[in-house]
């Protein structure tokens, strides 16, 4: 019998609750949450977008299984010499994250439904900060000024409105703009991201603070 004429189509990959989740995270780190709708995401995958309620249940199912998947990405160190060794690695894997997944900076303190890698991940943190002695109350406070720096910076850096290369000429309009003798720590401050734009790693430097902060008073109590 003769072979059947005419292109091979091949096979469409099965629908699955990760690769939803994966493409849903494509989709927000090119475009934005906000182009996220499940109309997209089915188009996207093609397929009908009812298809998609058999692997979510509804948008926020589907909002709280992005974030718990990129979640996973953070490294949880175990090893180390010390207790700031894995909360440093721990916190600057997460900046990280966020950095490559700027939807999800605005959403890592707002979802209230946290899958197990959320949970994991919140879990290894409170352990790292109890192994290392701290008091209840140290513990708490410590765990989330840990977390608030994590999340604060990097939306701050996400949400900046000037590229790195706009930086100078928007700084010497605005040094243009107002009186300068009036202001002159302000204008010394806008001149030294002139000369030195991009200038260490401000991230790291307030980790930094914090953990001697944290070391501080966990020595002294």
């Amino acid at each position: 019998m003769p072979e059947a004429s005419g292109r091979r189509t091949r096979p469409r990959a099965t629908l699955n609750r990760d690769r939803v989740l994966d493409a849903g995270i494509a989709l927000a780190d090119a475009d934005g949450i906000d182009a996220l709708t499940m109309r997209r995401l089915a188009s996207m995958l093609g397929v009908e977008a009812m298809s998609l309620y058999n692997h979510v249940s509804n948008k926020d199912d589907l909002l709280d299984g992005m974030l718990d998947r990129v979640t996973d990405e953070i490294e949880l160190p175990e090893g180390g010499p010390d207790w700031r060794h894995r909360a440093r690695r721990r916190a600057i894997s997460a900046h990280a994250v966020l950095m490559r997944h700027p939807w999800a900076a605005a959403m890592w303190a707002s979802r209230l439904n946290p899958g197990p890698a959320r949970m994991r991940y919140v879990d290894t943190a409170l352990r790292h900060l109890r192994e290392a002695g701290l008091s209840p109350g140290l513990l708490d406070r410590a765990f989330h000024t840990i977390e608030n720096h994590i999340a604060g910076h990097a939306l701050q850096a996400l949400g900046f409105p000037l590229a790195p290369e706009e930086m100078e000429e928007a700084s010497e309009r605005f040094l243009r703009s107002f009186p300068v003798g009036e202001y002159p720590d302000l204008a010394a401050h806008v001149r030294h991201h002139i000369e030195q734009p991009g200038e260490g790693d401000e991230f790291g430097f307030g980790l930094e603070l914090i953990l001697d902060g944290i070391e501080r008073i966990r020595g002294a109590s």
